[in-house]
């Protein structure tokens, strides 16, 4: 089944010739069955190719316009799908785009830093970045019932929002297909682009940010538990971060002396993700951490709403010395915009140093009643 994506007509809106449209997200989001629904629905000559066939790689390192002329031809559209795979890919679009400008050039990739590193200087000015996640509410309202919402809700708060879990029904299904990912796909791209051979570690790093979803994260503690250092801890946290496994939320401030903002809070971008990196896949009756489920839910769902709407806004938490907090704030176009986290419908007053501080700022509080608004239903 081929669930539209939100991105899908930025897509096509951003194709041009003289630039590259890079496409980039985690494994498993279903970049490469959007690559094909797109060519699918193209009407013109197009190109796919995938960048771990090693013919593909090899027939692109003769770089020569003339050699590029005689593959391409009439071609309008090239595709190529897990495109840091090939060697010198910067260089090599850099060329394309420099000898067909009429050509539309859209790639994907699995890593943001390598494909980043290896097409950033070369193609300065010429590419333009978009980002695919796991399926987000707005994308799968198109396919459920009203009445269906609250009990998928409550599955995907435990298994996620990747596109294969569609397929599945049964639970166990879905523990072995995440479990399987966890042990054969997640660490595929850090292993193997940053030649990290301490897999255990890193596991137990995440493990503990899961543990640690929506609370403040001492680099020095995580290094004391794991005998790592504080700049290897901060190196991986930021690994994790470029290959879409992890989002950091710092601290908002505008009175540095009550305000606290040196420490980072971490969110994983699906649900799913995080239960099997905890191994737990308990339905929500039977859980102490439904706070922390349904918080970084509605973080990743909102991360969503905001990349696929374009916006430009500074996302944060908020916390002073005295233990008064916010779990989300939100700096866009000059307004602030306050945000609590709450799973159960109640009244929740905003803190009073925020609205002291703060006077003209919004405060919402978020529930599984009023979400909808929060993450682009309504």
């Amino acid at each position: 089944m081929y669930l539209d994506r939100s991105i899908h007509n930025k897509i096509m809106k951003s194709l041009q010739g003289g630039k590259v449209l890079l496409l980039v997200g985690a494994r498993r989001v279903g970049k490469t069955i959007l690559l094909k629904k797109i060519a699918n629905d193209w009407q013109q000559k197009y190109l796919f190719w995938n960048g771990e066939d090693y013919a593909i790689q090899e027939m692109l390192q003769r770089r020569s316009a003339q050699h590029y002329r005689h593959i391409l031809g009439q071609t309008e559209l090239l595709m190529i799908d897990e495109a840091q795979h090939i060697p010198h890919i910067g260089q090599i679009l850099k060329l394309i785009v420099d000898s067909f400008p009429n050509l539309k050039i859209l790639i994907s990739g699995s890593s943001a830093f390598d494909i980043h590193h290896e097409t950033g200087e070369p193609l300065v000015g010429r590419k333009k970045t978009l980002q695919l996640f796991p399926l987000s509410e707005q994308e799968l309202t198109t396919i459920e019932k009203p009445h269906e919402r609250v009990d998928n809700l409550q599955q995907r708060l435990v298994f996620g929002n990747l596109p294969e879990l569609l397929s599945l029904i049964s639970q166990p299904d879905k523990t072995v297909y995440l479990r399987e990912l966890i042990n054969s796909y997640l660490f595929k791209d850090i292993l193997s682009f940053e030649r990290i051979r301490n897999s255990s570690k890193l596991f137990n790093l995440l493990k503990l940010i899961a543990f640690q979803v929506g609370s403040e994260v001492s680099l020095e503690e995580l290094g004391r538990q794991l005998s790592m250092s504080k700049n290897t801890v901060e190196r991986y946290l930021d690994i994790l971060s470029k290959t879409f496994v992890i989002y950091s939320l710092s601290g908002f401030s505008r009175n540095l002396r009550k305000e606290v903002t040196k420490s980072n809070k971490w969110y994983f971008f699906d649900n799913g993700i995080r239960n099997a990196i905890i191994a737990n896949f308990a339905p929500l009756g039977q859980r102490n951490d439904m706070g922390k489920l349904w918080e970084n839910y509605l973080v990743s769902e909102r991360l969503k709403f905001q990349h696929y709407s374009g916006w430009v806004v500074h996302n944060y938490f908020w916390r002073t010395y005295d233990q008064q907090e916010i779990d989300w704030i939100e700096d866009r176009d000059g307004k602030l915009s306050a945000f609590e986290f709450k799973w159960n419908p109640r009244k929740v007053k905003a803190p009073g140093a925020w609205t002291g501080s703060y006077p003209e700022a919004d405060y919402h509080v978020i529930t599984q009643e009023n979400y909808h608004s929060f993450v682009g239903l309504d």
